[in-house]
């Protein structure tokens, strides 16, 4: 095993396509996470034992995605993604050997999850005070940083979001997207859409200067399904002085803590082996640079106080 901190990153890495549109909902509704009713599993409630018993019995586990590429979403009626790469590895070692989809609306992830439609959230998604208070999430699995989708060209100039204070510009971002949030602390001149798709249809017809979302994903629509664009540089977002550095990881319900306690255990050891943790995650465009630096955890994340991460 390679430490972290010495590996040298490889080149070469080969991108995968991935299909934005015309995704379809997988009909498997939570084996285990819930019933009908809407009422979630619980380690040591009913049902037959806790969640992780169940969904090793059963060898399969339903996790709700929500479309967005390279992280979860279908590809000719295939789950893939990096995320469903990482889970399919983790669950496999606590031998769950299968893991199925639901499509969701991004802003129904945690909802959905909750009322029991799946076990647990595959979608990358960022580890934030309001969202930890819902719902319990893992390790950091992916680093962010975020990018600008631009014509080509780029011909307003625009660099990062303080490109758009005071300049009479619009930008799109994805609702319930922490760039949204950016958007709304620094009082620009935005609108949400829907999803990556969306966001760059806003930016073809002009109702928008630039489109922002996480650089890996903006990176992999340029790459693999949009023409006369270009991707700035990644950055990290500023705000008050603050830079807003983050992480995401996949989201249990509070109460299956045998489940995330678990999975926590096998992602440690991904982590801390470069090498395999590309292995997995590579082929859809993650580099070491995604990799979560150890100070990066859950607790502070959850807690908002970033200053120990500046």
């Amino acid at each position: 095993m390679q430490n972290r901190r010495s590996f040298i990153r490889g080149s070469g890495l080969v991108l995968s396509a991935a299909a934005l549109g015309g995704l379809a909902a997988c009909s498997r509704t939570s084996t285990g996470g819930g019933d009908a009713g809407g009422n979630g599993g619980s380690d040591g409630g009913g049902g037959g034992g806790d969640l992780l018993s169940r969904l090793q019995d059963a060898g399969t586990i339903t996790v709700g995605f929500a479309g967005e590429a390279p992280y979860s979403f279908e590809d000719g009626g295939e789950l893939q993604g990096a995320t469903v790469a990482m889970h399919r590895e983790i669950f496999g070692e606590l031998g769950i050997d299968t893991v199925e989809g639901k499509l969701t609306d991004w802003g129904s992830l945690i909802p959905g999850l909750n009322a029991g439609q799946f076990d647990a959230v595959s979608a990358g998604m960022s580890i934030l005070p309001d969202r930890c208070a819902q719902a319990a999430f893992s390790e950091p699995e992916f680093q962010y940083t975020t990018a600008l989708m631009v014509p080509t060209g780029n011909p307003e100039g625009l660099v990062d979001m303080q490109s758009f204070v005071d300049s009479g510009l619009t930008v799109a971002t994805m609702s319930g997207a922490i760039e949204s949030s950016y958007a709304a602390d620094l009082g620009l001149d935005s609108i949400e859409v829907g999803g990556p798709q969306d966001g760059v249809d806003a930016l073809k017809a002009g109702n928008a200067a630039a489109f922002a979302l996480t650089a890996i994903s903006l990176n992999w629509l340029a790459d693999n399904t949009v023409d006369d664009v270009e991707v700035t540089d990644s950055f990290v977002a500023e705000i008050d002085g603050v830079k807003q550095v983050g992480a995401g990881g996949t989201v249990f319900r509070k109460e299956d803590t045998s489940l995330l306690d678990a999975y926590n255990e096998k992602l440690a050891e991904i982590i801390a082996d470069p090498e395999r943790y590309l292995s997995i995650v590579g082929d859809f465009g993650f580099t070491q640079e995604e990799l979560p630096p150890e100070e990066m955890t859950t607790e502070i994340l959850c807690s908002g106080d970033l200053s120990s991460l500046q």
